[in-house]
């Protein structure tokens, strides 16, 4: 019944900070769409951006900062992650190591975002 994932929100308490992470670090790229909202795009898929005690109808019941904990599959080797990480002096908390995707075993490093969300960016093995 379900294909894939589309998008999913990230509410965040410091959008600025937030949005530099995911566009610098990471290289995803800033959207904006309808009434002035911005979303993170990388591939096919996109993170909206809901900024704490101004989201967006409907939300969640109860969205927080800092409660995410998510995966991304890199385009490029993850020692290159690891080196664009190192170079904006984002502290890497566990890694590399191996883990479990969803399609079978994968070489994750773990970081945090502004508002300590738990990043993992993987590499397929």
């Amino acid at each position: 019944m379900i294909d894939h994932l589309d998008h999913f929100v990230l509410t965040t308490a410091q959008p600025d900070e937030t949005i530099r992470f995911y566009t610098e670090v990471l290289g995803m790229t800033l959207e904006h769409f309808g009434n002035g909202r911005r979303a993170l795009k990388f591939g096919s898929q996109k993170i909206n951006i809901h900024v704490k005690g101004k989201e967006y109808e409907p939300k969640a019941h109860a969205p927080g900062v800092g409660t995410l904990d998510f995966c991304f599959i890199a385009s490029v080797p993850l020692d290159e992650v690891i080196a664009r990480l190192n170079k904006h002096n984002i502290k890497i908390i566990e890694g590399p190591v191996m883990k479990t995707g969803a399609m079978g075993p994968i070489r994750s490093v773990y970081c945090r975002d502004p508002d300590l969300n738990l990043v993992e960016v993987s590499e397929y093995v």
